[in-house]
């Protein structure tokens, strides 16, 4: 199987998919991810491959990551996003020669897919968003590989992934749902986590804890959040609401424009704002909150962020967004995107988050990497039973 990621940056996509290749690495089938970009400037932060966690997941485990060495955002003069150099083809002909089957992290990388002249092979792609429209020309790129016998699969992380491409015009045959895991030996309470992290960041072990898990993006977001934390704020004196993700930092003169717009008179409550940029330790992060929050109003799909908050014992606190609501659903709250409704939600998650306590342990198989991993695996057996061991593959 060969991967292809547009870049390794910051998000739950590439979360999602570098742990289903490592964990059907475990399972036996043979992997390795090309990546178009070695780096991008996104959320006001420079990402590095070779920084990135998945990145050293993946390559720790033997998984083979190769780059095309592109650079995004950043001042490099590149080709265009759909061109390609004949080394960069040549690279990309050499890493699908290898494989029996490619899988594709969302439908960016198809503008390299696509290009006439590589070796063809059953595409599977991953799709991890709820508004199709809004990938600019990926989601031409995706019906132009579906027409011409390309793309065989596209995995869904969430029904309104499926609903949102079926209206788009993908056929509702190719559009398999595989609802996202994580690894519930990670993600869990754990009491010692919770106090070091607090220890770490100067909050007291009683203080109320919000976490808002996101990079920087519109989606997310940032303004309602930060309008919800000025008035939860005001009203708990001890509460902290603690900020993480690519660009999250003091250093993003964008989300300082956002703090002081939202605070305003109150800049003092801004204090208690903790900005802490990209963790790669969240386990310890959401061990120490007592709510995960999400604020996005388009795009989301089924939120990493909300799932491995839970299992670690947050309560949910989310707009309708994606399949957020279904998510939390018994677990959680879900709010319109309006500050003073958010702000009351915390208040009541944090009240209830003894009650919620059964609930959220009841569901941990539910959310199991385990089940996430089966499924993909069963889905690409059936693909190369059907495009491989059938003969389909047909070099061009």
């Amino acid at each position: 199987m060969l991967s292809v990621y547009e870049g390794f940056f910051s998000g739950g996509a590439r979360i999602v998919h570098s742990d289903v290749v490592l964990g059907l690495a475990e399972g036996g089938q043979s992997h390795r991810v090309l990546s178009i970009h070695g780096e991008v400037r996104r959320e006001a932060t420079r990402q590095r491959m070779e920084d990135d966690a998945c990145y050293r997941a993946l390559t720790a485990a033997g998984v083979g990551v190769t780059s095309l060495g592109r650079s995004a955002g950043l001042v490099d003069g590149a080709l265009a996003a759909n061109v390609f150099s004949g080394p960069e083809m040549a690279e990309t002909a050499r890493a699908m020669a290898g494989a029996d089957v490619v899988l594709s992290l969302k439908e960016q990388p198809l503008a390299l897919v696509n290009q006439a002249g590589l070796p063809r092979r059953p595409v599977v792609v991953g799709l991890h968003r709820s508004d199709p429209e809004n990938q600019g020309p990926a989601l031409d790129e995706l019906k132009a590989s579906i027409a011409d016998g390309t793309v065989v699969a596209c995995v869904c992380c969430a029904e309104s992934t499926r609903a949102a491409y079926e209206a788009a015009g993908i056929p509702a045959a190719l559009l398999h749902v595989i609802p996202n895991g994580v690894d519930l030996l990670r993600f869990r309470p754990d009491p010692a986590a919770r106090l070091a992290f607090r220890a770490s960041l100067g909050i007291g072990a009683q203080a109320p804890v919000i976490v808002f898990a996101a990079r920087y993006a519109p989606m997310k977001n940032v303004p309602l959040l930060l309008a919800a934390a000025r008035a939860w704020l005001a009203r708990e004196p001890e509460g902290h609401v603690l900020m993480c993700g690519a660009g999250m930092t003091g250093e993003n003169p964008a989300l300082r424009a956002d703090v002081e717009v939202a605070f305003g008179a109150d800049r003092h409550l801004a204090q208690r704002i903790g900005l802490l940029g990209v963790r790669h330790d969240m386990q310890a992060v959401y061990a120490g909150a007592d709510v995960v929050a999400l604020t996005s109003v388009v795009g989301e799909a089924a939120p990493l962020c909300l799932i491995e908050g839970m299992m670690c014992g947050a309560v949910p606190v989310t707009t309708d967004v994606g399949d957020s609501a279904s998510i939390v659903e018994g677990l959680g709250f879900v709010t319109p995107p309006d500050p003073a409704a958010i702000a009351l939600a915390w208040s009541a998650a944090i009240a209830s988050r003894a009650e919620l306590g059964a609930a959220l342990d009841l569901s941990r198989e539910r959310f199991s990497r385990t089940r996430m991993i089966a499924a993909y695996a069963t889905l690409l057996d059936e693909v190369y039973a059907s495009h491989v061991g059938g003969r389909r593959i047909v070099e061009l």
